[in-house]
């Protein structure tokens, strides 16, 4: 027997079946990020100062400089993780010859990101760029006092609302356009409330046009606080939960966006019991919203457990948010999908049946004894079946093809 049939014995003593589990995992996209390949930076000439938190610690050799250098590191990432995934896309990375403001973009700015995601059969992921731009270098946007600015980004918003509708058409499978916004305060405010009725106002504004849920998921995403923002910030949690259910767009749950304390995990069943769908942005808060390489560690592994567990894959998008500098680029993406798609593997390897059943009869003790047992199997032989599948490396071959990749774009 091959070491993968022996560990897939031991599976099924629990009574798991890693057939179905490793089908399982291959069929869910992860949306990779494209701002972890250039720290955040983008392709416009420069517009203003990044606010709300959104900052890339580092100088490692190797940051993409052009749409094609960025494609090029992102096929490189694609190739070494297993399965097939989608591009998250932000309005900053357009490539065209031009420089339209913030309000003048269209598709034809972003058709050759179609074009080649085509060649790669990916599908795209879409996001308006609120920051980064001389009218965001107040922290405040939508819910800006100014009428003139709002309209700014009034426009900007429904502008890449038709982006995403046009790249969700050619795709045939809905984009997501994930709206966040950095508006707050550095100190306390006056009035919240004035300041959120006009946020809430904007988006109304830019959510008038309907386009058909075949080509474009709205959501909205919330943040505790950013720097320069410490004091409020207008779209938090409550804000954009209340908005999602009135208007029956989705939620976008940033891992990184919420107090250290909180268990993001345990949030997921109880906003699937309201919301029709959920978007995940998967990151490694350390002391904040400061988005590392996302780890197997507890939190992330008790997200994919609370995916599976409760059954809402099926509403439920996964897509990834971390930028680190200090590192290789390209293998931080990599390490970071494949983290993610190892929890989930991990989480389809548990034998929940069995679990659930000593749990509603009350046996703690054996729940326990189960739990702490069944991590002991061996996991990492599933996961390297899984790979040798996908064609793509594991362990020191994983390593080497990271390192060379690395060593020829350490020059840019």
């Amino acid at each position: 027997m091959s070491d993968f049939e022996i560990a897939k014995a031991q599976f099924e003593d629990w009574s798991v079946d890693v057939e179905q589990a490793i089908r399982e995992v291959s069929k869910i996209p992860i949306s990779v990020h494209c701002w972890q390949g250039d720290d955040v930076a983008g392709f416009e000439v420069s517009k203003g100062l990044s606010g709300g938190g959104i900052q890339a610690t580092g100088n490692y050799p190797g940051r993409a400089r052009t749409p094609d250098e960025l494609r090029s590191d992102l096929e490189f990432s694609y190739s070494n993780i297993p399965g097939n995934h989608r591009l998250n896309l932000h309005a900053m990375y357009l490539d065209c010859d031009t420089n339209p403001d913030r309000d003048e973009i269209e598709f034809s700015h972003f058709l050759s990101w179609a074009e080649w995601a085509k060649t790669q059969k990916i599908d795209i992921d879409f996001n308006p760029t609120f920051f980064a731009h001389e009218k965001a270098d107040d922290n405040l946007t939508l819910s800006h006092p100014d009428s003139g600015i709002r309209d700014f980004w009034i426009e900007h918003g429904k502008r890449t609302r038709e982006i995403a509708a046009e790249f969700g058409r050619q795709q045939g499978n809905p984009c997501y356009n994930n709206i966040w916004v950095p508006d707050g305060y550095k100190d306390n405010p006056i009035s919240r409330i004035i300041t959120r009725k006009r946020l809430r106002e904007s988006l109304d504004i830019i959510l008038e046009q309907k386009f058909e849920r075949t080509d474009l998921l709205d959501s909205v995403e919330s943040k505790l606080f950013g720097i320069g923002v410490e004091a409020c910030t207008i779209g938090s949690h409550e804000f954009y939960l209340g908005y999602a259910l009135e208007n029956d767009i989705v939620l976008c749950i940033d891992t990184g966006h919420f107090h250290p304390s909180e268990n993001v995990s345990d949030k997921l069943s109880s906003l699937a019991l309201s919301l029709n769908n959920l978007l995940l942005h998967v990151s490694r808060p350390m002391r904040w919203d400061s988005d590392h390489v996302i780890l197997q560690d507890d939190n992330i592994l008790a997200m994919a457990h609370e995916l599976v567990v409760s059954n809402i894959l099926d509403k439920t998008a996964i897509g990834l948010d971390f930028f680190d500098a200090t590192i290789s680029r390209t293998a931080a993406w990599v390490i970071g999908t494949r983290n993610m798609q190892k929890s989930l593997l991990r989480a389809f390897l548990t034998p929940f049946n069995v679990l659930n059943e000593v749990e509603q009869a009350l046996d703690f003790s054996k729940r326990l004894m189960i739990t702490e047992e069944i991590k002991d199997l061996p996991f990492g032989l599933i996961w390297n079946e899984f790979c040798q599948r996908n064609n793509v490396p594991t362990g020191q071959r994983l390593i080497s093809v990271l390192d060379q990749y690395q060593m020829s774009v350490s020059d840019r």
